[in-house]
């Protein structure tokens, strides 16, 4: 059969494979006598085998066709050459004039000038590269999609026998950076701030797959369906769990987690794959790697991050086929910090709660589920941590510092002594922020201060009875759009504002209408790559060409106030123009729920973001139209800077007590409280003490906040003289400094306010 009219035979293959593998002699001999299998099945000139030693080197192990002499002797370094190129990103590569690659390197020891085609494919075990498995050929072969697939399918099978740990001692992979005994400091990024100290707990919950090759197809397909079926009704038990324990801000997302359990696409390509001769567990474990391999290359972070949400769907489908159900993980009794590569949503769920004192990611982001989870749990979180699980082992002590993304690891007497005063100085503060609770947010000179939170989970708003705070300034409406797979019928929508109206009570909330776009982006929809993100297709403007969205939206939150008051906020608003295309969007839904004879919300008051500068120049005319301003302080930053607040080179630049944003701020007050109207800051400035108190000083008295910002700014409120203070803020407006903020601070420390 020539190369031309090759079709693969996986089952057939798999079991010649498994018959060498099993036979007699050395790991080298059988190992010799795959390649010889491989080619001949493949129709193939060369197959050779490259296994991944320490030093980030792959050395060719096995080789039938190039020339022996260059076994243990040829080594390309990872991300060299082809073979290198492969090892590096975990992805297959076919081409049929390889030579004329500008990654091909050249090695005359081997032979190799006389082949023109290659197709190669990681081999992988649980995500990680442990070799290269390559075929080439004399003539320009155009491998096909089918071929590249059959060579994935026989480098899983061959993973089976790099592993075992006979052609390779598996000590020879860890890494050698540095005494493992000796104390590490480890710095990553911020994912949920505080401070936890306890002993490490290994997240790499694995399950062996002992039988790669299967005996009976049906027998497997059945297995896998048995176990499918388990793992749904295992997630539904969890779903069923967190209602009973009150914490729905969970739901949105095990929901989503659900949706992917059940996707048929995922189910489908196992299904194929154990057709091709795999067990059930072998068939997981290539879907996963083919789609490890395939998310590798998508540079969207959301989609990336749903990745992880197939990782642990993965795990648990493998535990379900093991029959290692178990939902809960045993932990040390009060302490655990757990340290993981990445984790889904559901496996932080598994712990235990009230143990865990931290979480430490290889991976993550703000924006991932196990982060969100995390946050509504109050587990601080540091993320990309890089080689965090090879510079830890299991029972070290470990200190967490998630508001400077910093790890301790085995940390010294000294630095112990250091963190655990510091986490009691966090506690007796905490405690004396709690003691507030109940205490007016009001000035020494007798202003009222509104302090609201910001949130976009039910979690979130537990955060209101616990800090005392009047409300929620800013509701987030977007968070149960992106951890979605689809995009959320009606009925979910109205569940969703319904259960905050309800949670809230007598506290007033302002929902602000979908802000997708930019950064956060919808799984669901198609972007065009927008040079600027932040000033491209997103916010008000998605919901103007969607108007079938925004009425949906609009629509459930007046059927879910039912009669009662309704906040609704539009965000990232650049002129009146499309302040009244929304306006009329609302009304046609007013309307309408009118004609029905429904229960209209009582009042409906209707505002605006300003974070455009544009806006703020029609500010007389807007506030003709609306019945408050929320100024989100960090959109209106960038734009008048012109300064990308993701910028590493542009973070502390340019700064919000500039004389410039100080002076836009305080013409925003002035026409708001000339209108009769409130106006609210609900950026990042609202939740710091130094700039909350310039705020007061230029008039405004409504600031909303995270959760962590209320007991320190309530306590500055409290300390503050503001008319003392008022002229001189105003007067330093007109400096041309860079910044106020020495100025202020001085000021704050000459009138005794705690900042």
């Amino acid at each position: 059969m020539s190369a031309a009219t090759f079709r693969p035979q996986p089952r057939q293959m798999l079991k010649r494979l498994r018959d060498v593998m099993a036979g007699p002699g050395s790991a080298q001999e059988r190992l010799d006598q795959v390649v010889k299998v491989i080619a001949a099945d493949m129709v193939a000139e060369v197959c050779s085998v490259y296994i991944k030693r320490a030093g980030e080197m792959l050395e060719l192990f096995a080789t039938e066709g190039l020339k022996s002499e260059s076994v243990h002797q040829t080594r390309l370094r990872i991300g060299e050459g082809l073979v290198g190129d492969i090892g590096a990103h975990a992805r297959a590569l076919a081409l049929a004039d390889a030579q004329a690659h500008p990654q091909f390197a050249y090695r005359p020891e081997t032979g190799e000038e006389a082949y023109a085609s290659l197709m190669g494919v990681p081999i992988l075990r649980s995500g990680r590269v442990l070799g290269v498995l390559v075929v080439q050929n004399k003539t320009r072969r155009q491998y096909s999609e089918e071929e590249i697939e059959h060579l994935e399918t026989i480098a899983m099978v061959l993973a089976e026998l790099v592993a075992t740990g006979e052609l390779i001692k598996p000590t020879e992979m860890l890494s050698t950076e540095g005494n493992a005994m000796l104390p590490s400091r480890l710095e990553g990024v911020r994912i949920n701030g505080g401070l936890g100290i306890g002993h490490a707990v290994l997240h790499q919950r694995q399950v062996i797959i002992r039988r790669v090759v299967a005996e009976d197809a049906d027998e497997e397909i059945l297995r896998f369906r048995e176990a499918l079926a388990g793992m749904q009704s295992a997630i539904d038990r969890m779903i069923d769990a967190v209602d009973r324990d009150g914490a729905g801000e969970h739901r949105d997302i095990l929901e989503t987690y659900r949706m992917f359990a059940e996707d048929r696409g995922w189910i489908g390509r196992i299904a194929e794959a154990i057709k091709t001769g795999l067990t059930a567990e072998a068939a997981v474990q290539k879907v996963q790697n083919d789609t490890r391999a395939r998310m590798a290359q998508v540079t969207d972070a959301y989609l990336r991050e749903r990745l992880l949400d197939l990782d642990d769907l993965a795990a648990r489908l493998l535990q379900h086929l093991s029959g290692d159900v178990d939902l809960l993980v045993d932990l040390p009794p009060a302490d655990a910090v757990l340290i993981a590569r990445s984790m889904g949503p559901a496996e932080l769920l598994d712990y235990e709660r009230g143990t865990l004192r931290a979480l430490v990611l290889e991976e993550g982001s703000p924006t991932s589920h196990v982060a969100i989870v995390a946050k509504a749990l109050d587990i601080p979180v540091v993320g990309r941590v890089s080689g965090i699980l090879s510079k830890v082992e299991a029972g070290d002590q470990v200190i967490v510092d998630g508001d400077n993304g910093i790890v301790m690891v085995r940390p010294g007497d000294d630095v112990m002594d250091h963190f655990a005063t510091a986490m009691v100085a966090r506690q007796e503060r905490q405690q004396a922020f709690a003691a507030l609770r109940h205490l007016p947010a009001e000035t020494r000179d007798g202003n009222h201060v509104s302090l609201l939170l910001n949130a976009g989970m039910l979690a979130d708003l537990t955060h209101v009875e616990e800090t005392g705070a009047s409300g929620v300034g800013l509701y987030r409406t977007e968070i149960p759009f992106m951890i979605r797979s689809a995009y959320p019928d009606l009925p979910s929508q109205i569940d969703i504002y319904q259960r905050v109206i309800d949670r809230l009570g007598d506290r007033p909330v302002v929902f602000r209408t979908l802000d997708v776009g930019g950064d956060k982006r919808l799984p669901y929809f198609t972007y065009d790559d927008d040079e600027n993100p932040a000033m491209g297709w997103r916010a008000i403007r998605i919901s103007l060409d969607r108007p079938a969205m925004l009425r949906h939206q609009l629509r459930a939150m007046i059927r879910a106030a039912a009669g009662r008051p309704l906040s609704i906020m539009f965000p990232m608003v650049s002129e009146v123009a499309e302040l009244d295309s929304a306006l009329a969007v609302l009304a046609m839904e007013v309307a309408r729920e009118s004609a029905r004879g429904a229960s209209l919300p009582s009042p409906l008051s209707v505002g605006v973001m300003i974070e455009v500068p544009a806006l703020c120049w029609q500010i007389d005319q807007v506030l003709e139209r609306v019945d408050f301003l929320s100024v989100g302080s960090n959109d209106l930053m960038q734009f008048l800077f012109a300064s990308d607040r993701g910028s590493p080179l542009l973070a502390d630049r340019y700064d919000t007590l500039a004389p410039a944003m100080m002076k836009l701020l305080q013409l925003l007050v002035q026409k708001a409280d000339a209108a009769g109207k409130p106006i609210t800051v609900c950026g990042e400035m609202a939740g710091r003490p130094l700039e909350a108190m310039a705020l007061l000083a230029l008039g405004y008295r409504r600031l909303s906040m995270t959760p962590a910002a209320i007991g320190p700014i309530k306590t500055m409120v409290r300390s503050l003289d503001v008319a003392a203070i008022s002229p001189y803020v105003c007067s330093l407006i007109e400096s041309t400094d860079h910044s106020l903020r020495h100025k202020l601070r001085s000021l704050a420390k000459d009138h005794g306010v705690i900042v």
